[in-house]
């Protein structure tokens, strides 16, 4: 880390241009997931809700509304944040609650997992990942400025343990196994910048090992994911119809693709479209020239964010912007692997591209914090 530090310094960058590029990569984003959520979705739109522009209303709607959040993210002080993470680690959980009650969780596709407020609605289980995040590096960066030594006794790990698992089995209950994968996934990543041995984090991914298993295959319609993602040709009509169709999509763009809009796959032949296909249509529509040039503007942000949380010198602001980086990027690998067929299909947007109210304010405002860290 000292020597990457280095590294920064002699760079040149400073704090300001570094808000710049990383702003102006997340505005490059959102507008062309704007017109993408568009593009594959007029069609769908038109059909179900009478109007070619419902999708793009409300993606606009989102934008406005997450980029007012990310003002506001951008306002508060870190040591705000820091110093309420445990009522903001509460408020989640209580969402998390409230989405299992009866009559007042909105169950969509066989899921539990939103909480309508109004026309929107509302995941919590996007809010805890951020709550968590906050959380944990609070607790960490306190034992570390307590300790003055890196946390390579995993004892100090216990209430992060208790806490994941707490929102974990909420979050499970919705169901929703993918979060709680990419959530432990992120807790990982931020213990090992705290100073856990990797030796230790080895050991506590093997032991989890059965567990995921018995959850994977203990339930039907997860353990049919798995087998048709290892053979979508086996029932190519159902259980992968999805890999298929993405493929097809991606594979008929070629070189340049058939045109912004000019797109086959979004008529009615891939599900989510707009939403966890987004990839495999820009794919279509601009060919593989326009999946690189997405490729390459993630890759330059996750650099810039990860210039972000070397420069810190508090460790609560180094481990909140590594944690949420982090997030974002597994977020954006995941879903990139399911597109392309690396990965078997999960619910998982891809940031600041799909269509999706929660995750785009939750992320402009996560946005707006690590902005105002540098």
């Amino acid at each position: 880390m000292n020597l990457l530090r280095d590294l920064f310094a002699l760079s040149g960058i400073d704090s300001s241009i570094l808000k710049k590029r990383i702003f102006g990569t997340v505005l490059l984003l959102s507008f062309l997931g704007l017109v993408m959520v568009f593009s594959s979705s007029f069609a769908y739109a038109d059909a179900s809700f009478g109007s070619p522009f419902y999708f793009l209303i409300r993606q606009s709607l989102f934008l406005l509304v997450g980029y007012a959040a990310m003002f506001i993210g951008y306002k508060i002080p870190p040591d705000v944040l820091r110093r309420n993470s445990k009522p903001i680690l509460l408020l989640s959980i209580v969402g998390l609650i409230l989405v299992l009650v009866p009559g007042v969780g909105q169950q969509i596709g066989g899921a539990r997992r939103w909480l309508a407020l109004g026309a929107f609605h509302f995941q919590p289980s996007e809010f805890a990942q951020l709550a968590i995040i906050i959380y944990v590096s609070d607790l960490f960066a306190r034992r570390l400025e307590a300790t003055r030594s890196m946390l390579s006794d995993i004892t100090h790990m216990i209430p992060a343990f208790i806490v994941f698992g707490l929102i974990a089995g909420l979050i499970l209950l919705e169901p929703d196994m993918g979060t709680t994968i990419v959530t432990a996934m992120v807790l990982g990543i931020i213990m090992l910048v705290a100073g856990l041995r990797f030796s230790y984090l080895l050991s506590l991914f093997l032991i989890s090992l059965p567990l995921a298993w018995f959850l994977i295959f203990s339930v039907s319609y997860r353990r049919a994911r798995i087998l048709s993602f290892l053979n979508p040709w086996a029932d190519p009509l159902n259980k992968g119809f999805q890999i298929i169709q993405a493929q097809i999509a991606l594979g008929s763009g070629g070189i340049f693709g058939r045109g912004l809009g000019h797109g086959l796959q979004k008529l009615f032949y891939l599900p989510a479209a707009h939403t966890d296909f987004i990839f495999a249509v820009i794919g279509e529509e601009f060919g593989i020239l326009g999946t690189l040039f997405v490729v390459f503007v993630f890759f330059y942000f996750f650099v810039q964010g990860f210039l972000a949380a070397v420069r810190q010198k508090d460790l609560f602001r180094k481990l909140f912007v590594t944690g949420l980086m982090g997030l974002l990027f597994l977020e954006t690998i995941i879903n990139l692997g399911v597109n392309v067929g690396l990965l078997p299909p999960k619910g998982l947007p891809l940031p600041f591209v799909s269509y999706g109210g929660t995750s785009c304010v939750i992320n402009l405002f996560s946005i707006g914090v690590l902005l105002r860290m540098l």
